[in-house]
């Protein structure tokens, strides 16, 4: 069974919102943008509202379906985004250090750069939308739930919770992904019409662009790691994985990308039962790509505002940062936010230069995001192959998609 058809033609709607929203954002007046501004904030509200209970609805049941062990995959798969984290963070400040002498020049002033709010445009009205619990509360909550339905003998639990997946995965496929489009025309909008983005590129385009190529050679490396573990082609896992991308483009947030990271990872012939528990779990502990956009432009600043960088002490900062991206909350800027307290505490960053961490890393923030959720599926691949291995004492019960997924695999 197969979802490609769902995934390119999201892709299709994807981009045409991203084109029309910059379009739209060079003429549309300002009455008229503020009407999508106040879909943004109401969309963006509920989506608050429902990532915990979707990571709860969807990591829960996947821990049970691992069956005994499950808590020895859970510490397997954060070792291995906190390694990819931290891998990219060190490439990232080892290319700044060698290439921001001669590439960004000499010192100057930007921090006119640093209240992008000023110019921002925000909806008419808005509603408060509280989740039930906030996102690491949701994490410790499905991993207890999880693992504990893996120690009891009866399932009474395990089918609760596939019952909640079932209502948290409808409400994603008639509600979240519909309307994901349009909240990324919204988004591209305001970032046209706000000005805050072009004059952050302007002023830091090579660290921009810098930034993308790395990014781009991370997902590379991250695939060809996986594929040569899984024996599969990276180049084929990584084309699967392009709606996924193409969707944390618009929508600059982890969470929000979970359905369509899910049906990419899928496609890639992973378990739904692996897919369920890996995808979720990274979306919140996976953050190579933003700590690398932060590396990146931390190191810039501090480059062009003369202020002294220690090598072995800016390590220990990523290491710091790995660890703190953890918290972040899987929304648009949540990683910058995140940082925001490591940033003050370990470099010395003042308020001027928090604000301008602030606006440049937000103006382009969803390039983090999609090597974010694009890497999430490289690591699936890795899981998926690492449990298949466990042997006859630990079996895993599948579903008839998993077992079809499997087929699909093994025929690609």
């Amino acid at each position: 069974m197969t979802k490609k058809p769902f995934t390119s033609h999201l892709l299709v709607r994807v981009l045409l919102g991203i084109v029309l929203g910059i379009a739209c954002g060079l003429f549309f007046p300002e009455p008229v943008a503020r009407v999508f501004m106040t879909f943004n904030g109401l969309f963006s509200a509920f989506l608050g509202f429902i990532i915990p209970l979707l990571i709860v609805g969807l990591v829960t049941p996947a821990i049970g379906d691992l069956g005994r062990g499950a808590g020895k995959w859970l510490g397997v798969t954060a070792f291995i985004a906190y390694a990819s984290t931290i891998f990219a963070g060190v490439l990232a400040f080892y290319v700044a250090r060698a290439s921001y002498p001669w590439l960004l020049g000499g010192e100057r002033d930007v921090a006119a750069l640093a209240s992008p709010e000023e110019s921002a445009l925000t909806g008419f009205f808005s509603l408060e939308m509280e989740p039930v619990f906030g996102v690491m509360t949701a994490l410790l909550l499905a991993f207890c739930l999880g693992v504990g339905i893996t120690l009891i003998p009866g399932d009474t639990l395990h089918r609760t919770m596939d019952d909640l997946r079932g209502i948290i995965m409808r409400i994603v496929e008639l509600v979240i992904i519909p309307l994901l489009p349009l909240y990324i025309f919204g988004m591209f909008l305001s970032l046209t019409m706000n000005g805050q983005i072009l004059t952050v590129v302007s002023t830091f385009l090579k660290v921009v662009v810098l930034a993308f190529l790395l990014s781009l050679l991370l997902l590379v490396l991250q695939y060809v790691v996986a594929g040569a573990y899984a024996r599969r082609n990276p180049a084929a896992l990584l084309k699967n994985m392009l709606p996924a991308y193409v969707t944390a483009l618009g929508t600059s947030s982890s969470a929000a990308t979970i359905p369509v990271t899910l049906r990419c990872t899928e496609n890639n012939g992973v378990r739904g039962s692996v897919a369920g528990f890996v995808i979720p779990l990274c979306a919140t502990i996976h953050l190579a790509g933003s700590t690398m956009k932060i590396v990146l432009f931390s190191v810039a600043i501090m480059t062009i505002t003369g202020m002294p960088i220690d090598n072995l002490g800016y390590l220990g900062f990523i290491l710091m940062l790995g660890i703190t991206m953890v918290a972040a909350p899987g929304v648009p800027g949540g990683a910058i936010m995140a940082a925001v307290g490591v940033l003050q505490s370990m470099l010395g960053f003042d308020e001027t230069a928090v604000a301008l961490m602030i606006a440049t890393y937000i103006a382009i923030d969803s390039f983090g995001t999609a090597t974010n959720v694009t890497g999430d599926g490289a690591i699936a691949v890795v899981m998926d192959k690492l449990i298949g291995r466990r042997g006859a004492t630990e079996p895993v019960e599948e579903t008839p998609e998993d077992l079809a997924l499997s087929d699909a695999r093994t025929a690609g």
